[in-house]
């Protein structure tokens, strides 16, 4: 993460005077959430610490927004709309924090969405400088990628998922901006198997926040594939999300919005349903 940070910082002093907004803020509360998971590697913190810490750090990331920044205009009130992105956040940097659970994992689901924000920079659909951090996190976990190949010799930990997904969902919000079935679609496969195993978990009687192995990508390396099988699948699926929702933000219509989240839902839901079945 130190990396990603000092990236980013060395392309905003470099081209400062054609990239807004200011990443300062996503870039402090990614710097605390690094320190957050440092301390929770090595002391495991209690669930209500860990929350606190995450929410200071969504609250400082949608404050650090520009000042007329709206996602959905003329829908709500803008201090709900602001509420709501903060529990977005939190809730997508424990998405990410929970699917980091194979070697590979977070690389095969980061790569195709940075990717597709960099793409979707060229339409046009995100600034300048929400691709540097996009560019700039790809290097990162390309680098971190040698590394962490089957079997794995380092591993990313809280101090490292953490930033991750608080930077991912920075990128997000401004994807969303211009179009959210792009946003939705680039983040989906992480939404669905960590929000459908907590579900699951719940109605359960599991304490949600407790450590298992009951994500759909875990569950199938327990009974019958190899992990570069899961993070393959896992790649590839990232890869045709962020197909589709270039292609959403390419059509610009309402039509091509829902035709591409169905497409995006089937892949993703045939997805998790051959990893439940071991296939």
């Amino acid at each position: 993460m130190t990396s990603v940070l000092a990236g980013t910082a060395l392309g905003i002093f470099l081209w400062a005077q054609g990239l807004e907004p200011s990443l300062l803020g996503v870039l402090v509360a990614a710097a605390g959430l690094t320190l957050l998971g440092a301390l929770d590697d090595a002391y495991t913190l209690s669930v209500p610490l860990r929350l606190t810490g995450q929410a200071l750090a969504a609250i400082v990331t949608v404050v650090s927004l520009p000042e007329d920044f709206r996602l959905l205009p003329g829908l709500m009130p803008e201090i709900m709309e602001d509420v709501l992105m903060v529990i977005g956040t939190i809730w997508f940097v424990n998405a990410v924090n929970f699917l980091d659970g194979l070697d590979w994992m977070t690389v095969a689901q980061v790569v195709p969405i940075t990717l597709g924000v960099a793409v979707l920079h060229v339409l046009g659909a995100v600034p300048a400088t929400v691709t540097l951090l996009a560019l700039a996190l790809l290097g990162a976990v390309l680098g971190f990628a040698i590394f962490n190949k089957h079997p794995a010799s380092i591993f990313l930990g809280d101090a490292g998922s953490l930033p991750i997904g608080l930077c991912l969902a920075f990128m997000l919000i401004f994807v969303a901006k211009t179009d959210l079935a792009s946003a939705l679609l680039l983040s989906l496969y992480t939404l669905a198997d960590s929000t459908v195993t907590l579900f699951r978990r719940f109605m359960a009687g599991e304490r949600v926040f407790s450590a298992h192995r009951m994500h759909f990508y875990q569950r199938v390396v327990v009974e019958r594939l190899s992990v570069p099988q899961v993070t393959a699948r896992i790649f590839l699926l990232g890869l045709l999300l962020a197909g589709l929702a270039i292609a959403a933000m390419l059509a610009d219509s309402l039509a091509g919005d829902i035709l591409c989240l169905g497409l995006g839902v089937a892949a993703t839901g045939i997805t998790l349903y051959a990893l439940g079945k071991g296939r």
